[in-house]
């Protein structure tokens, strides 16, 4: 069964203050689209790259549209069916800065250190 979690670190919350930045019903948005995301894993459908998309070296995206604006939120895999979410951000550009997917890279890099010493 796939499980969601975010980078979380004492003082940092990447995904938590980006959501704090969005309008109440954007928030739910945002969350909709990753509970349609679990709900199609868990169930072994196929998840379109409407919703979600590979992007780099294990990185990938679950991809929001919202009416003014672009969400993306990036994520890893670990252990095969942990999701995690290592934060998010709106698109201004045709494609994913590349600052982005490194800002996700060293999150993961991070979190993963902190998990093998808890």
């Amino acid at each position: 069964m796939y499980t969601v979690e975010f980078v979380e670190f004492d003082t940092k919350k990447p995904f938590t203050e980006f959501i704090a930045t969005l309008e109440k019903n954007e928030v739910a948005k945002v969350f909709a689209s990753i509970d349609k995301f679990v709900e199609l894993k868990n169930a072994a459908l196929p998840v379109g790259e409407n919703l979600s998309k590979k992007l780099d070296e294990g990185i990938f995206e679950i991809r929001v549209s919202l009416p003014n604006k672009i969400v993306r939120n990036l994520y890893y895999y670990v252990s095969g069916q942990k999701i995690i979410i290592t934060h998010g951000f709106v698109k201004k550009s045709q494609k994913t800065p590349s600052s982005e997917i490194a800002k996700a890279k060293e999150l993961r890099r991070q979190y993963n250190e902190r998990m093998a010493y808890e």
